[in-house]
């Protein structure tokens, strides 16, 4: 069985599929495993950085080491936050995984991401590093990888999980469109920060409205974000 790696960026219902693979009982979930390495080596400050750095494996090589490993369970889930692969180190690692791409429209992702924090730039949204192991990992399988929308999953939880689960090789689980509320065992320190929304939850939201207007500056990072959103959407399942 899989070691699924699930690339995104951040505020992209990431959080909620990482819950619906970890409620299924074959599953063992893993919350940004290089959050804590990505703080220590980028050096950007962010909510909660000194408690995410003393929590987390911040050594490359151990984490990817811990990635391709077996779990206890036959699935393993791993939600990955693209920008916290960092130029400088070996991702050829990726293509031992059975890797998945989540995607969502640049104008959501940056109306979410700063309603939490106000500081925000391309590379902050993780739109270009997706792009890169995106076309990584194609090269590798000769084939697209599997590419699921956020709206989508929104829009029909139990179909498009259906179709994410049959390409990455296991069997869809009803468990996997309902949570029980409340923080997770394996949620990541930095959960009390950004997961009030989805600890209330205990499933799939209703799709939402269209995206917001956002002031110029915002707007000009979500046209920079387009191009690499729409070339995957391309593939989408």
């Amino acid at each position: 069985m899989p070691n699924i790696a699930m690339w995104s960026g951040p505020r992209n219902i990431s959080t909620a599929m990482m819950y619906s693979f970890g409620n299924r009982p074959d599953c063992v979930a893993w919350d940004e495993p290089f959050y804590a390495f990505s703080l220590v080596h980028h050096g950007n400050d962010h909510p909660m950085r000194d408690e995410i750095i003393a929590s987390g494996d911040s050594d490359w090589a151990s984490l990817v080491s811990k990635c391709l490993a077996p779990a206890e369970r036959p699935v393993f889930y791993q939600k990955h936050m693209t920008h916290h692969m960092l130029k400088g180190y070996d991702r050829s690692w990726i293509k031992g995984l059975t890797n998945a791409f989540l995607i969502r429209e640049p104008e959501r992702v940056l109306a979410s991401y700063t309603r939490k924090w106000s500081e925000v730039s391309l590379r902050d949204i993780g739109f270009l590093e997706q792009a890169e192991i995106f076309d990584m990992v194609a090269d590798h399988l000769g084939h697209a990888p599997p590419v699921v929308d956020a709206d989508d999953i929104l829009a029909d939880p139990q179909a498009m999980l259906t179709k994410l689960c049959s390409a990455c090789g296991i069997p869809f689980d009803v468990a996997m469109l309902n949570w029980p509320k409340g923080p997770k065992t394996f949620d990541g320190v930095w959960a009390p920060h950004w997961y009030n929304a989805v600890w209330e939850s205990t499933g799939f939201g209703a799709p939402p409205p269209p995206a917001p207007a956002l002031p110029a500056a915002l707007q000009r990072i979500a046209e920079e974000a387009r191009p690499l959103y729409e070339k995957l959407k391309a593939r989408k399942l």
